[in-house]
Formats: C-alpha cells, sequence, structure tokens
C-alpha cells in the first residue's frame, strides 16, 4: 500500500499542492470566526445532581456569580475629599453599560419605618455629594451603627471597605464582558489616583475576563516564540534554508487549519485549545526532522533521490503513522471525559495530530522532489561527531552495563513511588494562576480581610407556600448561619435573617442594640410593616431572597478559595448543620453556589483524568499490536515509557505539586509522544532481525545506529518545544512546559538504554515468531525504486 502512495505523492504533487493550499484557504476562512470563551467551564455532566441543583436555584434566584468586588484600605475615607470621591465614583460606576447596582459605604441603603402607612421604606444613606466635614462625620456615625454592613462592606479591625458591583447576568458569559470590565477599572483608576489608595479587584467576573485576556494573549505568544524555537532547532540541525523552509511551511498550514477546524466546529478558544498552535508546531517539527533525516540518511546511502524520498514514504509511513496515532490517542483519551472543554480540546487535538501527519508524509517528499538533489554540506549533520559519540557511550552502556542500568533503574522507580505516595489534590478557582499574579495577590487580600469571594448558597425548601416568611423558619436560618459561620472559610452572609435583624433595627430608630432576630410577638409587628413583593422597588429586595411563592429562601455566604481537600470536609459539616436544624423531613436543604460546583466538578474530573491515563495505555497497547504482535515485546516498550510517568508524578510529590486538572493531563499527553521513540527503535531493530538476519545484539546496536540521530533530536526538540511554556502566566500552563518536558526527557534515556538493555537480556524470549511477523509491515524489503516504483533506474531527477 505504500508503495502505492509514494508513487502518487511523487506523481500527482502539483495537484495534491492544489488540493492542501484550497483546504488551507478555506480553513483560513472559517478560522477568521473564531472567538475566545468567556463561560466557565462545566466540568460536571449534565445529569450530575449537583449541578442539576444549582441550574434549580439560578432558575429561581439568578446567577450567583455575577458580582465584582473592590477592597482599598483608607483610614482617610470618612474626610470631604475622600468620601466625596467614592460617592462620585459610585455615580460613575452606575453609568458603565453593564453595571447594574453599587454598593458601598457611600452608596448604601437604610431602612425607615413609616409609621403613617404602616411600611418600611428602603432610601439611600447618601443621596448627594457631601458638602462639609461635618456632614460626612454624621454619615460616618450612622454607617458604623448599621450592623448590617459591618463586615460586608467594611472590616472595622483594619480600615479596609469594600465596593459591591452587580454586573447584568446577560453580559457575564459573552465578550462584551471585557469592554464592562475595562470601563470599570477606568472609573476605579480614576478614584486611585484622586486619593491616592491602593486598589484591589476580585469576583468571579473579573478574574475570569483577566484570565480570558490572558489566555488571547498567550495564544499569540507562544506561536511567535514556538515558531522561533522551532526556526532554531530547524537551523542548528540542517543548516539548510530547504530543510527549514519545508518545514516551516507544514508547521505553519497546521496551525491555521487547526485554527480553521475550531472554528468549523463552532468551538471557542480555551486555556487549552489556545495552547494547540504551539503544540502541534512542536509535534510537527519533530515529524519533519525524522522525515528529512531519514531522507538525508537513504540519499547518502546511494545517492538516488527519487528512491530516497520513495523510501522514507515506504519505509517509515506505517510507523510513523502509528506514532502520530498513540500522539493522537493520548489526546483523544479526554473525550471520554464528560467535560465539554476537555472533549473538545481532545477533538481538535487528536484529528489534527493525525493531519500534520498527513501533511509531513506529502509536503516534505513533495518539496524535497522539486528542490535539487542534496550536497554534501546538507548531510554533513549525519556525521555530527558529538551525537555520535554520544550513541557511541550509549551503546557502551546498554552492552557493557545492563546491571548498573537496572539497578539505577529499580533505585529511581523506589524513589519516585516514595515520592508519589506524598501527591495531594487541590480544586481551587486560581489554582493555575502564579502566586506572584496580582489576581493571585487580590483574593489573598480579600479573604485577609472578607474571608473571600467565592459565592456559597444554601437553598430552603420549606414545602409550604408563605412558610419561609415564618417567625420559625427566620429563626432556624439566624440558627443555622451561625453554625456556618463558625467554620473559618466562611464571610458574613445575606440572608433573610439579616434582613429582618436590619429591620428591627430600623423599627425601633435606628438602634444598633436591636440588631437581632425578634420575638416570636415582635415578629408579628415587623413583619407586617416588611413591604409587599409586588412594590417593584421595596419589594425586589425581598425577591432577592425569596421566590414569589415565598416557599423557597436562600443564605448567600462568600467564602474563601478552598481547595478540594477542604472541600470535602466543609460540605458533610454543612449538611449536618442543616439537618440539625432543619428536619429533613419537612424540609429540602440543598448547598450549592459557584463554589461547590466548581469544587466538586474538579474531583469529578480528575478521577476522569485518570481513567483517560488508563484509556491511553489501553488504547497505546492496542495500536502497538499492529507493530508488534508479540504481547512481551508491547509489555517491555510500554514498561519503558509507564516508567517516566512514574518517576515524575514522585517529582510532583517531592515537588508539592497537587494533582489537578492541568497537571493529571500531563500523562496521557506525554505517554502518547514518548512512546514513539519506542516504536521507530523497535521498528528498526525487527526490520534487522527479519531482513538483515542480524544476531540479537547486533540488531540491537545497528538499530540504535540508525534511529539514535533521530531519536536524540526529536527528543531534544519536544523538551525545548514544551519549555517554552514554563513562560506562562498560568501555573497549569507551566505545569504542563515542565511536567512533560521532564516525561519526555526521562522517556528518552529508557529508550536508548533501558529498552535496548531489555532487548539484549530478554532476547530469546522476546523475538519470536509473532514478532517478526507483524499484522502491519513497517519496514519493506529494500528495492530499488524509481519514477514507477519500479526497479533498474538510477535517473535521480526524473519523477
Amino acid at each position: 500500500m505504500w508503495k502505492i502512495i509514494a508513487r502518487i505523492v511523487l506523481r500527482q504533487r502539483w495537484l495534491l499542492i492544489g488540493v492542501i493550499a484550497a483546504v488551507t484557504l478555506i480553513m483560513a476562512w472559517f478560522a477568521r470566526d473564531v472567538r475566545i470563551s468567556y463561560e466557565l467551564p462545566q466540568m460536571l455532566a449534565d445529569e450530575d445532581s449537583t449541578l442539576i441543583e444549582y441550574r434549580t436555584f439560578k432558575s429561581r434566584f439568578g446567577e450567583d456569580g455575577n458580582m465584582m468586588f473592590i477592597a482599598f484600605r483608607d483610614s482617610q475615607l470618612f474626610t470631604l475629599k475622600h468620601f466625596s470621591a467614592l460617592y462620585r465614583l459610585g455615580e460613575e460606576l452606575k453609568k458603565v453599560n453593564g453595571v447594574e447596582e453599587v454598593m458601598s459605604v457611600a452608596r448604601c441603603i437604610n431602612i425607615f419605618k413609616d409609621d403613617s402607612i404602616r411600611q418600611f421604606r428602603y432610601a439611600l444613606l447618601v443621596s448627594r455629594t457631601p458638602s462639609s466635614q461635618a456632614e460626612v462625620d454624621s454619615i460616618s456615625r450612622i454607617i458604623h451603627t448599621l450592623t448590617f454592613y459591618e463586615g460586608f462592606l467594611y472590616n472595622p479591625e483594619s480600615d479596609v471597605y469594600l465596593i459591591g458591583i452587580t454586573l447584568d447576568k446577560k453580559k457575564i458569559n459573552d465578550e462584551t464582558r471585557a469592554d464592562m470590565i475595562a470601563g470599570v477599572l477606568a472609573k476605579t483608576q480614576t478614584f486611585g489616583e484622586e486619593t491616592g489608595v491602593e486598589l484591589r479587584y476580585s469576583g468571579l467576573p473579573y478574574i475570569r475576563t483577566v484570565t480570558t485576556k490572558m489566555i488571547k494573549d498567550e495564544l499569540r505568544f507562544f506561536v511567535m516564540l514556538s515558531l522561533i524555537i522551532a526556526l532554531l532547532i530547524l537551523i542548528f540541525v540542517f543548516r539548510s534554508a530547504r530543510a527549514v523552509f519545508s518545514s516551516l511551511v507544514v508547521v505553519a498550514i497546521s496551525v491555521i487549519v487547526t485554527l480553521g477546524f475550531i472554528g468549523l466546529l463552532g468551538y471557542k478558544i480555551t486555556i487549552l485549545t489556545g495552547l494547540l498552535p504551539s503544540l502541534l508546531i512542536v509535534i510537527g517539527i519533530e515529524n519533519c526532522i525524522y522525515l528529512v533525516n531519514k531522507y538525508h540518511f537513504e540519499y547518502r546511502a546511494h545517492g538516488n533521490k527519487v528512491k530516497a524520498l520513495s523510501r522514507i514514504i515506504q519505509r517509515v509511513g506505517v510507523a510513523s503513522f502509528i506514532t502520530n496515532a498513540t500522539t493522537a490517542a493520548g489526546f483523544a483519551t479526554f473525550m471520554l471525559t464528560p467535560n465539554k472543554m476537555l472533549s473538545e480540546f481532545g477533538l481538535v487535538a487528536s484529528v489534527n495530530i493525525l493531519f500534520e501527519f498527513f501533511l509531513s508524509i506529502v509536503l516534505i517528499p513533495i518539496f524535497f522532489s522539486i528542490m535539487p538533489a542534496p550536497r554534501e554540506r546538507h548531510i554533513k549533520h549525519l556525521e555530527n561527531r558529538s551525537f555520535g559519540k554520544v550513541i557511541d557511550a550509549i551503546t557502551g552502556i546498554f552492552l557493557h552495563r545492563k546491571a548498573l542500568v537496572y539497578g539505577f533503574t529499580v533505585l529511581v522507580i523506589v524513589v519516585a513511588v516514595y515520592g508519589s505516595s506524598r501527591l495531594t489534590t487541590s480544586g481551587k478557582l486560581v489554582d493555575d494562576l502564579r502566586h506572584d499574579d496580582p489576581i493571585y495577590l487580590d483574593l489573598c487580600f480579600f479573604e485577609q480581610h472578607f474571608k473571600g469571594v467565592m459565592p456559597f448558597e444554601i437553598s430552603i425548601d420549606t414545602k409550604k407556600k408563605k412558610m419561609a416568611m415564618q417567625h420559625k423558619t427566620i429563626k432556624k436560618i439566624a440558627e443555622l448561619q451561625d453554625s456556618v459561620l463558625t467554620l473559618p472559610y466562611f464571610a458574613k452572609p445575606l440572608s433573610l435573617a439579616e434582613l429582618i435583624k436590619f429591620a428591627r433595627q430600623a423599627y425601633h430608630n435606628g438602634n444598633p442594640e436591636m440588631y437581632s432576630i425578634p420575638g416570636k410577638e415582635e415578629a408579628v409587628f415587623i413583619l407586617d410593616y416588611m413591604p409587599k413583593t409586588g412594590n417593584e422597588k421595596e419589594g425586589n429586595l425581598l425577591k432577592a431572597f425569596m421566590d414569589t411563592s415565598k416557599q423557597v429562601t436562600r443564605i448567600s455566604f462568600q467564602m474563601k478559595d478552598v481547595g478540594l481537600a477542604e472541600m470535602k470536609e466543609v460540605l458533610p459539616e454543612v449538611r449536618a448543620m442543616a439537618d440539625s436544624i432543619f428536619d429533613p423531613a419537612k424540609y429540602d436543604v440543598t448547598i450549592t453556589g459557584n463554589s461547590v460546583v466548581y469544587t466538586t466538578g474538579t474531583e469529578f474530573l480528575i478521577n476522569n483524568l485518570f481513567m483517560s491515563v488508563l484509556y491511553a495505555i489501553l488504547f497505546i497497547g492496542l495500536l502497538m499490536t499492529l507493530l508488534f504482535s508479540s504481547f512481551r515485546m508491547i509489555l517491555i516498550s510500554m514498561l519503558a515509557n509507564i516508567i517516566p510517568l512514574v518517576v515524575v508524578a514522585g517529582m510532583m510529590g517531592y515537588a508539592g505539586i497537587p494533582l489537578k486538572p492541568s497537571t493529571i493531563i500531563v500523562f496521557s499527553v506525554a505517554l502518547g509522544i514518548s512512546v514513539d521513540n519506542a516504536i521507530q527503535y523497535l521498528s528498526r531493530y525487527r526490520h534487522e532481525i527479519r531482513i538483515n538476519k542480524s544476531n540479537i545484539q547486533d540488531a540491537v546496536v545497528k538499530a540504535m545506529q540508525e534511529t539514535g540521530h533521530s531519536m536524540l533530536y526529536t527528543s531534544i526538540v519536544l523538551v525545548f518545544g514544551f519549555g517554552i511554556f514554563i513562560l506562562s502566566d498560568f501555573g497549569g500552563t507551566q505545569a504542563l512546559g515542565i511536567l512533560v518536558g521532564a516525561t519526555l526527557f526521562v522517556a528518552m534515556f529508557c529508550n536508548i538504554i533501558f529498552l535496548p538493555s531489555l532487548l539484549l537480556t530478554l532476547n530469546k524470549l522476546l523475538t519470536t515468531r509473532a514478532f517478526e511477523k507483524p499484522m502491519l509491515e513497517v519496514l519493506e524489503e529494500d528495492c530499488e525504486e524509481t519514477e514507477d516504483g519500479c526497479e533498474d533506474s538510477n535517473d535521480e531527477n526524473k519523477i
């Protein structure tokens, strides 16, 4: 079959170039419409009970993650200049398109008792810019008596104040969010310059907007950087403009087609798919180096260009396809997870890796068939003495130091297994941000002074209409929230109970000592003063805490961005508190919110990613059966490439790098890539055994001499290629660069030292008839190829 493919590629080259050019133009058209994703990734399956409960909650009360927070420390806030500036800021922020409400100590609501109509009235405490310091002092005295806002809008112990901005729910999940946040930042920057205070920003909309911009910026940065790295590596390896040009064309087309494929499927660019163009440049350069190296090796052997080009398709076509298929399989396993972001990443990556193989196996021979035959300087790199010495040293090690190889390998495995036992899990929203990133530092500031900004919701269904407004229900709500506040993770909540406390204080003419749940008899009078939910303005406050039937109510906490381990402890504790106060037979209490959904989703995703690693091992093993029908040979080749995964897991344990979605994906990706070298080496080894009738030792040595250069070249390319991600501002992307690079580095030594040592030690057990006669032939018998795939021509220029 590969003879026919070689003939088509070399004889129909202009047709193939035209087809590829047309596909590239079409994909470039689709790439124009690719957009960045602004949605919070869904990690739970649609049928998961946690996600169903959260969606039910949002259908009743709306989005819980639509608040942006700004905090600042200012001991001079209640001076005329600073307080007036804060008031003006609130007015300006209200003008920003998409901002629905602004709350601060200069823009907060007070409750007044109107005895004439026996009803509470709500009004802004400050309705205009203060004109004197005495007026500001009066406002300050009133605010500090309103216990409702203590711990919510200000921290009296540290002089830290908070601005809460409610954003339009319809705008926080699309690209208009960026303009909305930019408008807020522009207004607050003016306030900061006027008062000289340092502003801190947080909240889900802000965090997601800034990280989305980082993804967009890094997409461009890493594409350019990976192209520069690829260019430098190609120049270093080949020192040939022909090899550099042909390889860069392949990877450039791959990037265009990948972006076009994302647009064609209607996907958006996420933190994962944003890495694909750079990843494909790295993987594509590896393919090109291997093919060009093979072409030069063949040409040096016989000096026939057509024969050399035909052979790089025939002799390595299947092996190269399988190596790319194993790489694609490592990514394709993510399609088996219920996570939309990961499944999209797996689909786009696997399809385009195989397409990139097609490009390289077609375009590299076509380009070199058009170009003149290589000159002496073009193939001089094959005689690289430095690499030659390295190959000789490696050969000496696996020939004469096998005991040392095995002893060292066992020692490394034992140390790595112990290190991996120290692995921990994490599930924080800002896990993938560096600890010196402003977002992370600002979040720590909020957690220090306000206990955090992550939404945590408790929904209480009383099962009876109007039951939420009953005194005993409100009392139970107060009891539950006080119990939850004994845990160190939660800030002061907003709830119907807090509103009733505020109302009682207002009923007693603002006396702060009356901020508490009223007795049953007093509650009758206070609840009678509460506005009806039909009142558009006053009723909105009650509607925030109850559904229209007054049957379901909520307690809204803000909490720290705790990890998975802490959340797994918190949820049962809160559940036990809720069940002890609200009889499960009479009430349905649901614990939900963005923080709960995210950490639960992280745990679910980690479990699924562990399965994806097992699937990757299984799929790659099945692919290798096409090449090596011997189960024993498959076993040792997989062993040589699973050891690096164990070593990297140990490194993570010792370095304190937790298991999280961004680090677990490393294992499937790295396995799919690292096994390529084992396939190339074992294919050549079998060729020497079967075709050249070499003995075991000669076959091991000759296979290393022919494939060793390419194995070293491609491993170095991949290590440096993934290494560029260390420069990312995302910890997860950094981890991808460090951990995949480390895995491939260890795998390189396993495949060039440990694997040949095993072949020599277990030679009689491994070299079976099944191994010599695989399902797919990888390296065909030598033949004199011409333009027709026939024999007896030495015309190297005629196609």
